[in-house]
């Protein structure tokens, strides 16, 4: 048990137990009286709350893994078993004792489907629906002795439908008919999940108030003068559990923390209000005025700035009576269909921002959500340059831990409501357009919802489902519902000009939300053709080049497009057996196109395979034919870092003339799959994720891989000026046949321009395979803006001249400086390609990396540049590099690479790997990498002399020491760096 920051929360997620219901003997009211569970003793097992049934079995060993290979197969689906099998108990036990004129209710933030609540022998039936809170006053039925007998019996969806053969999108959509998740019953990248998500699956606690509660309070900000004069608006009900009338004092305090935990009070104000006994009141504070406060900016935009708000309650006589607290950032969204490219537009705090996103489901497929993962999850799409996540309408209504994180991070969030095509009116079969059974049951958990998430800044749109919209009762009311405040109408949608909002008209934050667009489904309202036709994706493999075509995507915005996704081979031994190790089989087809054949554990786990017979080419086999795993699924890698950058930057190309966003399909799997991802589900990055973190940085130089132009991208709302552009050519010899700088360049803001052509394919002699870097920087101090490095080869050619370039070994010294606080560990390192003496010409080698604004969480650099690269000046820059630690380090240490091949250092790739302090020995094939790992980049490569910085976070177990490792392409082999 958990105490919460908010007055009187305790949060009950530990010592539950659970027992299938058919194997327990004794009703609620016994198990709350007289025949509590005595222990884990059968049929009483450990169980999982927040969680659900199969996740409580998993941790028991009664079942398999159901992530693991085949062995989903193995556990027995509710379809065959039928719902009683799923039906469980879950029992635990709190102590609480009340003083006079407390009230205590037991809340149940969201339970999967309906449930029974027995408490000290006294039934409560909590009503059906997936998404929607339960609280249950439970004052009057405490045990006077304060130890409390608690019994929740939880019952599966009503519907939770049957899985055909041949899997499907949604199994046979039975499990629409519920407002439940549609993911449930499987779909073309997860299996099905056997319990249907059964169980009490979010957080479970205790509230202690006095006779006053206060219940959902909404705040909304408002602001004129160009951003400088802002008003925080706040409505809250006030509930009197009282038998007599409640003289209130409300005071609302508005908070900033400065540096060090030194808190800035901006508002203190109180309020008085008189509340009938047994009432409930809505009470709306005057507006709090604010002169230029700091703002909340999406990522890359600025600063994450976030206010703490409270609201306290005191009754006369009895005195604080209830407390409630948010994060609050003061921001404005605005949305409308851009007229150049009818694509969805949107603006924060007055500017425009081009999205670059990802579809996401949720963490985890059975439901093991936690604060710690959320971060995880979190932090990588900010660490990929993220804008926005798309939150998918046969997924979850996230949790308000995922929306912390997100106004945290600065990602944008559209939420869909529990409709989706396949299952409410598409599909094979056709499915029930009507959506669920209970249309008011819908609206209910829709509503609830809205209040649960609308006081988070991150919360950018709501849209009714997933290409498919809300049968029309539903759709017209979730319209009505989140009408916007005339203050949020866009004048571009509504022709209107409008005038500054008198603070005596209606207060916007006594709207049901009111500030942001409710859009009716994926396919409407600027996305895809605007009109709810099926023109998202594709979901497959691409050539790089066809991303900056202009006839690739017809519409200005796309919410799904979608690719491969293969982790690296460590994943595949940590989840799969032997049999599972297997690579596909390459099968030539009479049209010159490959097919693969993967072995029927990657089939089971959703492989997508990396060419599309009649449209592309194997892009694997372009590094020639794999020989294991290993090797397989590193050239997967390079076909990762490849896809996602060209995909993104194809994009950016087109910003403004073509397009105003994308959202990647998908950004992570719930579970063990191989497709669509930038992280697999036990936390380790593709090398996609760091192509798409390359291609999203804010300010970006980059290849049009169509034109062969180099081009600048900036997203930004500043000019650049007086910046310069670095062009270095490398061949496999570590020659340098080609350099050009392009210099006094001017960047206009929010704009991508063509600089200059690339011409050394047209040069004389040029190699089949070379390698371009690309550096963007200030010519006032050669700070660098932007670092892109690609591999190409010649028009109708390949790579395969690089698999013996394996054999080249390049030389590389590595320092580095541990810093340790607690179980975290931050590692900085500076990795040089020791082959070379860096060439003269370039003033750029070094990579002193420009931070960006808002981004001192995740990033690079802020060494100063030396003008030369080695010996005493070398030393000089590490000096300068390391200097400001602090706090418990550890000392310099330098590792050295061997090597005489003078050449680049391609695709490398650190990893941490944790040994037992009692032995270094670890088993044969056993999974030892310490996830999740935070870096800085990863799978880079650096040509002869140049110097990369990098850092490195993250958490160690208790008894374990951690050692860095480094593998490359020409480093194939593991090579332990550090111990630290």
């Amino acid at each position: 048990m958990v105490m919460d920051d908010d007055m009187g929360k305790i949060i009950l997620n530990s010592g539950w137990l659970a027992a299938r219901s058919t194997e327990v003997q004794h009703s609620g009211i016994q198990l709350t009286t007289t025949h509590p569970p005595t222990g884990i003793v059968p049929p009483w097992i450990k169980a999982v709350v927040p969680g659900t049934v199969l996740g409580t079995l998993l941790e028991s060993n009664k079942i398999p893994d159901p992530f693991y290979g085949l062995e989903n197969e193995v556990i027995i689906d509710i379809a065959d078993s039928g719902r009683d099998y799923y039906t469980f108990w879950f029992f635990t036990t709190f102590e609480v004792k009340l003083s006079a004129n407390q009230h205590l209710d037991l809340n149940f933030r969201a339970i999967n489907y309906s449930a029974e609540v027995y408490l000290n022998g006294h039934k409560k039936i909590l009503p059906k629906g997936m998404f929607r809170r339960h609280c249950l006053d439970v004052t009057n039925i405490l045990n006077p002795s304060g130890q409390n007998l608690l019994a929740v019996l939880v019952h599966p969806p009503d519907h939770p439908g049957k899985i055909p053969c041949d899997g499907g999108q949604g199994g046979d959509h039975e499990i629409g008919k519920d407002v439940a998740a549609h993911y449930v019953e499987g779909w073309d990248w997860i299996a099905p999940i056997r319990d249907r998500n059964t169980g009490i699956w979010d957080e479970v606690s205790t509230y202690v108030t006095g006779p006053v509660k206060i219940v959902d309070p909404h705040l909304v900000s408002t602001f004129y003068d160009g951003y400088k004069r802002v008003y925080l608006h706040a409505t809250t009900e006030l509930k009197n559990k009282g038998t007599s009338v409640a003289d209130c004092s409300l005071n609302i305090q508005v908070t900033l923390e400065l540096e060090n935990g030194i808190c800035l009070v901006e508002h203190l104000q109180t309020q008085h209000v008189s509340i009938p006994a047994g009432d409930s009141t809505t009470f709306t504070f005057p507006p709090l005025f604010f002169y230029k406060p700091k703002l909340w900016w999406p990522n890359g935009m600025g600063k994450q700035s976030l206010y703490d708000v409270s609201i306290t309650v005191d009754v006369k006589g009895h005195g604080e009576s209830d407390s409630w607290s948010q994060l609050f950032g003061f921001r404005k969204i605005e949305s409308y269909v851009d007229s150049a490219t009818d694509g969805r537009l949107f603006k924060v705090n007055g500017r425009p921002i081009f999205i670059r996103g990802g579809n996401w489901i949720l963490s985890d497929g059975l439901l093991r959500l936690s604060r710690k993962r959320y971060q995880t999850d979190i932090k990588f799409h900010a660490d990929m340059n993220f804008n926005m996540i798309r939150c998918w309408g046969g997924g979850l209504a996230e949790r308000p831990d995922f929306y912390h994180y997100c106004d945290i991070y600065g990602l944008l969030v559209w939420q869909e409501f529990w409709i989706t095509g396949d299952v409410d009116g598409r599909g094979v079969p056709v499915s029930n357009p009507d959506g669920p059974l209970d249309h008011d049951l819908f609206l209910v958990c829709a509503r609830d919802t809205i209040k649960l998430l609308r006081n988070h800044p991150s919360l950018a749109l709501w849209v009714g489902g997933n290409e498919q919209v809300p049968p029309d009762d539903i759709n017209n009311a979730l319209k009505n519902g989140l009408k916007l405040h005339p203050y949020f109408q866009n004048v571009k949608e509504t022709g209107k000009a409008l005038q500054d909002l008198s603070l005596e008209s209606e207060d916007p934050s006594q709207y049901l939300d009111g500030t942001r667009i409710y859009i009716q489904g994926s396919l409407w309202g600027g996305f895809a053709n605007g009109k709810g036709g099926f023109t998202d994706g594709p979901y497959e493999i691409q050539y790089p080049e066809s991303f900056f075509k202009d006839d690739f995507y017809k519409y200005g915005f796309n919410p799904e497009l979608g690719s491969v996704g293969m982790p690296v081979a460590e994943t595949i031994r940590a989840t799969m057996p032997p049999d599972g190790w297997q690579i596909p089989l390459f099968k030539k087809l009479p049209n010159g196109y490959v097919e693969e054949v993967p072995n029927p554990i990657w089939e089971y786990h959703k492989y997508i395979p990396y060419s599309k017979p009649g449209k592309v080419h194997n892009q694997i086999l372009l590094y020639g034919s794999p020989t294991d795993l290993d090797d397989f699924c590193l050239k997967a890698q390079l076909v990762n870092y490849i896809q996602y950058r060209a995909l993104l930057e194809g994009w950016a190309s087109h910003m403004w003339s073509k397009y105003t966003g994308v959202l990647v399909w998908k950004n992570q799997n719930p579970w063990t799959g191989l497709r669509g991802q930038f992280y697999d589900h036990l936390l380790d990055q593709t090398a996609g994720f760091y192509g798409s973190r390359c291609a999203a940085e804010p300010i970006h130089v980059q290849l049009n891989l169509a034109t062969y132009f180099i081009e600048v991208v900036n997203t930004s709302s500043e000019e650049l000026c007086n910046v310069a552009i670095e062009v270095s050519v490398w061949d496999l010899d570590g020659a340098c046949p080609y350099f050009k700088v392009e210099e006094n360049l001017r960047v206009p803001p929010q704009k991508t321009i063509s600089i200059v052509e690339m011409k050394y394919p047209k040069c004389q002699n040029p190699k089949p395979v070379y390698f371009l870097l690309l550096k963007l920087y200030k010519m006032s101090d050669q700070g660098i803006i932007s670092r892109n490095f690609y591999w190409l080869h010649l028009p109708g050619g390949d790579y395969k001249l690089l698999e013996s370039y394996k054999q080249k070994r390049v030389p590389l010294r590595i320092t580095s400086k541990t810093s340790i606080r607690g179980s975290t560990y931050e590692l900085e390192m500076l990795v040089h390609n020791t082959s070379k003496k860096p060439n003269t010409k370039s003033l750029t080698y070094q990579n002193n990396f420009v931070a960006r604004v808002g981004d001192e969480d995740h990033s690079m650099s802020s060494a100063e540049p030396v003008n030369t690269g080695g010996g005493e000046h070398e030393g000089s820059l590490f000096k300068r590099f390391f200097g400001h630690f602090s706090g418990e380090n550890n000392s310099l240490k330098v590792a050295e690479v061997g090597g005489d091949g003078v050449g680049v250092a391609f695709f490398l790739r650190f990893s941490v790997h944790g040994v037992t302090t009692a032995s270094t020995q670890t088993k044969e094939g056993k999974d030892t990498r310490i996830l999740p790992v935070h870096y800085s980049d990863n799978y880079f490569s650096l040509v002869p002399g140049e110097v990369m910085p990098l850092k490195i976070s993250f958490e160690v177990p208790p008894g374990v020491s951690a050692r860095v490792t480094l593998k490359g392409w020409n480093h194939h082999h593991i090579r332990n760096i550090f111990q630290v």
